[in-house]
């Protein structure tokens, strides 16, 4: 539940729309539920970060998946789960065929309309820019789960540093952000580019993309790590998703103008 989804309630509750009793069901009297299949779930993490509960697929069972997936969508309540293989994506989008699986980025999504294949390219308060067109799957990851929360951004890709001039028709609408997601693989340089020559905070994010020596992603971690121009914040390897969480809460707290209030979409 999100702090909006509360609000919502709790003004039916003040004019008498719904019950006490109704109200009590709507927000649950649980912060967490012990689920079947070794499960946790947070049900009221949206509340405190602005950041529901989120399934990390990786390592996970169907019956996990299944477990985590129908609790979660009580209500129906969006559902979001990342990092899936085609198997267990494919087998999800069967279960519940009322969503929908996403293979290039590994998501699952199940009462929320997203669409990624026209993704949109123009202004936003959040630019996604992928260095090349192999770091598309992080990328995707990052707009959906923005999309997820609310926020659409805009998405650039396939501009990196081996043709930049690719990048310079954009410079326009990227000026206009008020925070980057620079997503890079290879050697990385893409994010300190960029932090030389805009005003907006930037999020950069190493791929695992490239040669040997790029080591999984360790040598553009490090290089992002390293970079010279001020003003980068990194995530972990790969993680489109923590980039795209990271960019929620600064745009939230930007437009709120406190700190730590989280989204009231």
């Amino acid at each position: 539940m999100l702090r909006k989804e509360l609000a919502i309630i709790l003004n039916e509750l003040v004019r008498g729309s719904i019950s006490v009793e109704q109200a009590i069901e709507k927000i649950g009297l649980e912060p967490f539920l012990e689920t079947e299949h070794c499960l946790t779930l947070d049900l009221d993490r949206g509340i405190r970060t602005g950041i529901s509960e989120v399934v990390f697929g990786t390592g996970k069972s169907r019956e996990q998946l299944y477990s985590a997936v129908k609790n979660l969508s009580r209500q129906q309540r969006p559902v979001l789960v990342t990092r899936l293989d085609r198997d267990s994506g494919q087998d999800l989008a069967r279960k519940y065929p009322e969503g929908r699986y996403f293979e290039i980025p590994g998501i699952f999504v199940l009462n929320k309309q997203i669409n990624l294949d026209d993704c949109w390219s123009g202004e936003a308060e959040a630019v996604i820019i992928s260095a090349g067109g192999a770091d598309l799957p992080v990328a995707l990851e990052a707009y959906a789960t923005m999309v997820f929360f609310g926020h659409t951004p805009g998405l650039i890709s396939d501009v990196g540093v081996a043709g930049l001039h690719r990048l310079f028709p954009h410079l326009p609408k990227i000026a206009k952000a008020r925070i980057l997601i620079v997503i890079a693989g290879m050697e990385g340089a893409l994010p300190s580019v960029l932090a030389g020559i805009t005003a907006a905070p930037i999020v950069a994010v190493p791929t695992s993309v490239g040669y040997g020596t790029n080591l999984a992603g360790f040598t553009p971690l490090l290089a992002m790590l390293t970079s010279c121009a001020p003003g980068i914040s990194v995530v972990n390897i790969d993680n489109g998703f923590g980039a795209a969480c990271f960019a929620l809460k600064v745009l939230e707290n930007q437009a709120s103008g406190r700190a730590g209030s989280g989204p009231e979409k």
